[in-house]
């Protein structure tokens, strides 16, 4: 008997079943579907921003980091931890205040049109990355669990059509509901596994003598260093004020409220996940020195109990599925929103507005199949493309703190700057004077949008919005 195989279809079946009930709450009208009927919770919040968060990077990602670096690979999701927490400080009850979708809307709503029309380009372009990667990591666990049944690509495919199919029956309900199951599987099968891995080794004491003395796997800095830390911590805090499937959980909230205590609830629930699988990354480093570091986390759980086994990749698998639904709903929502019912049909119908909706998260699921056979290193790729997220991060902060400063072209030209940055730093190497892309993309964009009042003088839209005391109580 194969007890992983049976575990996985039994997943399958658990997620296809939270599905079909969410399909009932998702049926009453679009906003349902793509923002729960902003009834969430903040307990669906927490577990929802938790879910998107601990997926293929957070898991498969940071051991393969681990398998490398050691330790210090964990400080990953801490950085997406800080990013959740300060999200609910600072933005995720203003965003809910507002009563928005996307945000494109936002940009619309205080500057123009052509700043939406960009920043709906942006945003469609990083979630459509981030997407693809989940792919990668639920090919890489899938080709572990079951390498007699599946090839590193054919799990991807197979995952590929989980993600779409659950994100099409129930939108953010399938999400939200999925990771109250995903979140305490994903807790309960990482630290049972991240135990076993290591005294499977024979404790820490003999791992510690097997590793190779060049680098320093269980110091929790130096692997990596302060500065590639910091840079993760400037990266994470940065998208997740800004990124649409993070704005998007904060929209589908109950209340302000809700939003707020969800996101730090969230944050705090991240934490231990990243230094459980980097201790996994580094068993498998001693257990199996000459593999994939991609195939790191899976391997060390193949190794155990196959009843561990086969529930912690699952569970990993699951979480997997949960960050890809709320990623595909996202980028569909900012199609559908954002281009086809703000310019090709904006008298669309409730029905007609759903069916677009589903459609475009067929395609793009996969369109993102195709980009994932093409991705590098994980969170390589991931940071690379979140560092777009500044100017959205900028735009939101002067708008909501300083709106005196803002002007109609604002949102535009310094979105356009944070476009020009990235491609700048990825293909003229002169211009990589910071040690990442991030802290560039931040003097650029802070510094075009302050120029922007000597250049505009015309202030935004519905300042009369953003009244703190109307946002925050």
């Amino acid at each position: 008997m194969n007890i992983p195989l049976l575990i996985v279809i039994c997943y399958i079946i658990a997620l296809f079943a939270i599905s079909a009930f969410a399909r009932k709450l998702a049926a009453k009208g679009s906003e349902d579907f793509i923002l729960a009927g902003r009834k969430l919770t903040t307990p669906l919040v927490a577990v929802t921003i938790t879910g998107l968060a601990i997926g293929g990077a957070s898991t498969i990602g940071v051991s393969e980091q681990a398998y490398n670096v050691g330790l210090a690979a964990g400080w990953y999701n801490v950085a997406w931890a800080a990013g959740a927490i300060v999200m609910g400080l600072v933005a995720a009850a203003r965003y809910r205040s507002l009563n928005i979708s996307t945000v494109p809307e936002l940009f619309e709503k205080f500057y123009d049109t052509k700043g939406r029309v960009i920043c709906v380009i942006g945003q469609i372009i990083i979630q459509l990355v981030i997407t693809s990667l989940q792919y990668v990591a639920g090919g890489a666990i899938l080709a572990a669990l079951l390498p007699e049944i599946f090839t590193f690509k054919s799990g991807m495919l197979v995952s590929a059509i989980v993600f779409i199919s659950i994100t099409f029956i129930g939108g953010m309900w399938s999400a939200g509901l999925s990771n109250l199951l995903n979140v305490a599987l994903i807790y309960l099968g990482t630290t049972i596994a991240a135990i076993m891995s290591i005294v499977g080794q024979g404790g820490l004491n003999t791992i510690r003598l097997e590793l190779p003395a060049e680098v320093p796997y269980l110091h929790p800095i130096n692997g990596l260093g302060w500065i590639v830390i910091a840079g993760w911590f400037a990266v994470m805090i940065t998208q997740v004020l800004s990124l649409q499937g993070t704005v998007q959980i904060s929209c589908g909230a109950k209340d302000e409220k809700s939003a707020r205590r969800g996101f730090i609830i969230g944050g705090m629930l991240m934490i231990p996940i990243g230094f459980l699988s980097a201790l996994m990354g580094i068993a498998a480093k001693v257990a199996f020195p000459d593999i994939s570091a991609t195939l790191a986390l899976p391997k060390i759980i193949m190794s155990l109990n196959p009843v561990i086994a086969g529930l912690t990749l699952a569970a990993l698998w699951a979480a997997d599925v949960s960050t890809a639904c709320n990623l595909l709903l996202g980028s569909a929502t900012l199609f559908s929103q954002d281009i086809y019912k703000r310019f090709i049909r904006p008298d669309s119908t409730e029905k007609h507005f759903m069916l677009i909706t589903k459609a475009s998260i067929c395609v793009l699921g996969l369109l993102t199949l195709f980009m994932a056979f093409t991705v590098v290193g994980i969170l390589k790729t991931l940071l690379i493309g979140l560092s777009l997220t500044t100017a959205f991060t900028v735009v939101f902060l002067f708008t909501i703190f300083t709106p005196g400063l803002c002007r109609k072209n604002s949102a535009f030209y310094t979105t356009l700057a944070g476009m020009l940055v990235l491609i700048l730093w990825q293909f003229v190497p002169a211009i990589r004077i910071l040690p990442h892309v991030i802290y560039l993309e931040w003097l650029v964009c802070v510094s075009v949008f302050l120029l922007m009042p000597l250049l505009d003088k015309r202030p935004i839209h519905n300042i009369g919005m953003l009244n703190p005391g109307d946002s925050i109580s």
